[in-house]
């Protein structure tokens, strides 16, 4: 099986060890717009599977190129660049694997055509009658959220005849103290992704319909098993409360997605930072957020100096992700709940062991979009464009333990019963 990997950042890295690692895996093509950095990956990986080209994610032609003779795609880059990635995997006869999608890069997410508006307004989605004439696979979604939670989500709607409501909860808990009274903004992921998912009118599907509420609202505590215990959550922009509704059916009435408060992020979008309209300042034409995009520091690689001293740290950050899920079977009604840890470790020695199997720990983004890319090629899943949560759940996890990650979640399921 070979593989082009599109992007060599903070996910290309671990994606890169990851395959290099598989036997299943016979070449591996890592193309990013900065060849330094794919060359630095590839030393760090080492072995004789990767090879580095430069790749313009904005161009069709510099894809396709990198893309000749690959039996799957895999798109770690901004998701601007999604359309550019599905054409060019047409055009070689690849399977396409993405771990997010559907954002502009707007604060509209109908503002611009793309795959999360033309659910929502009910139009055929981008390149799905390519793609499946083709007989080809477009996967998107298929990370951790978007990714294994719409895999776990399914995982329980599967045992059910109906499907009422589905609520997601994302909680994050620091392990230490602040160093500093007062510190500035640092998301550990794109900047511009991490404030957009707070800056966006989050979209709930309420009633059979999509529906926007205002940013920040919904708040709610909730109690995770300890270590993270009470995390405060609001409602969150996110792809889940669109694609599950609408690949999942069943009936579902209700599906939302809540997300840990960051209140640095909210202070600047209040203040107008995320505004994209132009203002003059002493003669200077900007946006706003070109200036915060500009000055917010950019998250650390940790892939490049990651080692077994460093992996084996203790833990700074907890996180867990809770799936609710009411619905029925029959007459029965059915409340089914799963909560598992984001990162799929939950101590250092865990995470040491993660990086002694992979090469790297920060794997939950980049192994399920392997796991989804393998299942493209065997033919386990369905031809077109498709999502995390229309793959075989079982089979999904089963492959992803089979090669190594720690598969464990909590699973708790009722029933009303009635005696007469």
């Amino acid at each position: 099986m070979k593989v082009l990997v599109v992007g060599a950042g903070a996910q290309g890295g671990p994606c890169t060890s990851i395959l290099s690692r598989d036997e299943v895996i016979s070449e591996i093509v890592l193309g990013d717009i900065d060849v330094d950095l794919a060359d630095r990956v590839k030393a760090k990986v080492g072995g004789e599977k990767v090879t580095t080209v430069r790749v313009d994610a904005g161009s069709v032609k510099d894809i396709q190129k990198a893309a000749e003779g690959v039996d799957v795609i895999i798109n770690l880059t901004l998701t601007v660049f999604n359309p550019n990635i599905m054409q060019a995997a047409l055009k070689v006869g690849a399977h396409y694997v993405d771990t997010s999608f559907g954002e502009p890069s707007l604060m509209d997410i109908c503002a611009r055509d793309n795959i999360l508006a033309q659910i929502i307004e009910k139009r055929p989605l981008l390149f799905e009658s390519e793609f499946r004439e083709a007989g080809l696979t477009a996967l998107v979604g298929c990370g951790a959220s978007p990714g294994i939670v719409n895999i776990m989500a399914k995982y329980i709607c599967d045992k059910l005849e109906r499907v009422d409501e589905i609520r997601i909860r994302l909680g994050r808990k620091s392990l230490v103290p602040p160093t500093e009274v007062v510190s500035a903004w640092e998301p550990t992921w794109s900047p511009f992704r991490a404030l957009w998912g707070y800056a966006v009118e989050p979209t709930i599907f309420e009633n059979g319909q999509y529906r926007q509420y205002p940013i920040y609202s919904g708040y709610e505590e909730y109690h995770y098993p300890e270590p993270v215990g009470m995390v405060p959550l609001v409602y969150h922009q996110h792809q889940e409360p669109i694609t599950l509704p609408h690949f999942i059916g069943k009936g579902i009435q209700y599906c939302d997605f809540k997300y840990t408060i960051d209140e640095r992020a909210g202070t600047l979008i209040k203040t107008g930072f995320a505004s994209s309209e132009i203002v003059e300042i002493k003669g200077v034409k900007i946006a706003p957020i070109d200036v915060l995009m500009k000055l917010v520091r950019r998250p650390v690689d940790t892939f490049l100096t990651e080692d077994e001293t460093t992996a084996g740290r203790p833990l700074t950050t907890v996180g867990r992700v809770a799936i609710e899920v009411k619905g029925g079977r029959g007459s029965e009604d059915i409340e089914c709940k799963i909560v598992y840890p984001v990162s799929l470790f939950e101590t250092p020695e865990d995470k040491l062991e993660l990086y002694k199997k992979f090469g790297a720990s920060n794997i939950y983004v980049s192994l399920p979009a392997i796991v989804g890319a393998k299942m493209c090629v065997e033919g386990n899943a369905e031809k077109g464009v498709t999502a995390a949560e229309c793959l075989d759940p079982n089979r999904f996890l089963k492959m992803m333990a089979d090669m190594g990650a720690p598969v464990k979640f909590q699973e708790v399921c009722s029933k009303e019963v009635s005696v007469s």
